[in-house]
């Protein structure tokens, strides 16, 4: 059998075709995302945010195994992304606050989330029985399980995804303004200030909800590799914006049709195949 002949086998199964449309949502949020993260220098925070996505994580799943809520309840209750996302959320906005109010770089306010969020999810996790099922593998957690997205994760993913990209593409010019020149951007009347704290808050939904699909340890590579490749081929932000897209969504469907073809981790596969865009990109860069 050729290869087209088994991509068009392995894709009629319905993990495979929830891990494609999963991962070309998550792949526009983040590429849309990485741009002003890439332009804004705050490449550090991805890792921030995933691991606090972790630490929300295992907040979740204590709750749950305590409540009760693993063995009864809605499927969407039997997920810890419920508090996750609240908890990155949270963790997005502190950040934000520290370095407004505060001397403290980016790096070193995301530096002690980063700390504290980790120390609170081994705390949680420790805290649940060995032999309770939680619906959640700590491993999968660290390094992703995107060919086992379930419906309700997906349906979770293509909210946040249409919510996002809606908002980051609507706002897209006083973002990119602000990114560019934030003391002009003030004297026009943009509210750059309030712009940062949406940034942060919405980097950190995204984040959350794309690292349990991704795995905390990739997330970053994820964020930030598309929009970096894409920065050193365009001229424009807008250019930036439009190639990191295609870069993302691209080496995401290749990723994943390559691990199932020569028996790969999806996720190291799709992270894999957007270094060498961006190895290729660092040696064909614009002059």
């Amino acid at each position: 059998m050729t290869l087209v002949g088994e991509l068009v086998e392995a894709f009629a199964f319905g993990f495979m075709q929830r891990a494609l449309l999963a991962g070309l949502l998550i792949a526009c949020m983040c590429a849309l995302l990485g741009v002003f993260v890439v332009q804004r220098r705050l490449s550090f925070l991805g890792d921030g945010l995933a691991h606090a996505a972790f630490g929300g994580m295992g907040i979740g799943a204590f709750v749950i195994v305590v409540s009760g809520l693993s063995s009864e309840g809605a499927a969407l209750l039997r997920n810890p992304l419920w508090i996750a996302v609240p908890f990155a959320l949270l963790t997005g906005l502190g950040i934000a606050w520290v370095r407004d109010r505060t001397e403290l770089s980016s790096d070193t306010a995301i530096g002690v989330f980063f700390a504290v969020a980790v120390a609170l999810g081994v705390l949680f996790f420790s805290r649940i029985p060995p032999d309770v099922n939680i619906g959640v593998n700590v491993m999968d957690l660290l390094f992703g399980s995107i060919l086992a997205v379930r419906g309700t994760e997906l349906i979770i993913i293509t909210l946040v995804a249409v919510g996002s990209i809606t908002l980051l593409l609507t706002l897209w010019g006083r973002l990119a303004y602000a990114t560019f020149d934030d003391e002009l951007a003030r004297t026009d009347g943009v509210r750059s200030r309030l712009l940062e704290y949406l940034l942060f808050g919405l980097a950190a939904v995204i984040i959350a909800v794309s690292a349990t699909v991704v795995g905390i340890i990739l997330m970053a590579a994820y964020l930030v590799i598309p929009a970096a490749a894409a920065r050193l081929w365009a001229r424009s932000m807008i250019a930036m914006t439009v190639i990191a897209v295609i870069i993302g969504t691209t080496t995401t469907a290749l990723g994943v049709a390559g691990s199932y073809l020569f028996d790969l981790p999806t996720g190291s596969a799709i992270i894999l195949t957007q270094a060498l865009v961006f190895v290729i990109a660092a040696f064909t860069q614009r002059r």
